[in-house]
């Protein structure tokens, strides 16, 4: 364990964080997500939700300027309980996640740098979140 790190933040998942480059993606998948099918890399965290891991990446990772938050529109055309909590956790104003239909949400998760399979069991408790730009350290920080 690291002081200061969300513990759902893995050695493995920090080291794929890292590792992206600006605008890579992340897809936080839940339990009935096709991540072995889809993902070139797959992390599994099967304890968790999607909120709870969306919450602990955005504690280490800037947002993109562009398109920071996908999430998979339902069949209704609605805004789920578990979305809101997913743009919550993002720490975004709603009007700034993207709602994409299920095909081309899985056509862009195919293309994240990672996906992260939880426990989640609420249906549509996806997203992608896009890293952005990490700022410049402080000289003697």
């Amino acid at each position: 364990m690291l002081l200061g790190i969300d513990p759902l933040l893995t050695g493995e998942l920090l080291s794929a964080l890292d590792a992206m480059g600006h605008s890579d993606g992340i897809c936080v998948a839940d339990a009935h997500f096709p991540a072995a099918r889809l993902g070139r890399r797959v992390l599994d965290l099967p304890g968790a939700g999607t909120p709870a891991v969306v919450r602990a990446v955005r504690s280490v990772l800037p947002l993109d300027d562009t398109d920071p938050l996908d999430l998979m529109q339902p069949a209704d055309d609605g805004r789920l309980p578990v979305q809101d909590e997913l743009v919550t956790a993002a720490r975004l104003d709603p009007a700034e996640a993207r709602m994409v239909e299920r095909h081309a949400f899985y056509d862009l998760a195919a293309r994240c740098f990672v996906v992260v399979r939880t426990g989640e069991t609420r249906t549509y408790g996806n997203a992608i979140v896009r890293k952005g730009v990490v700022p410049a350290a402080r000289e003697g920080a």
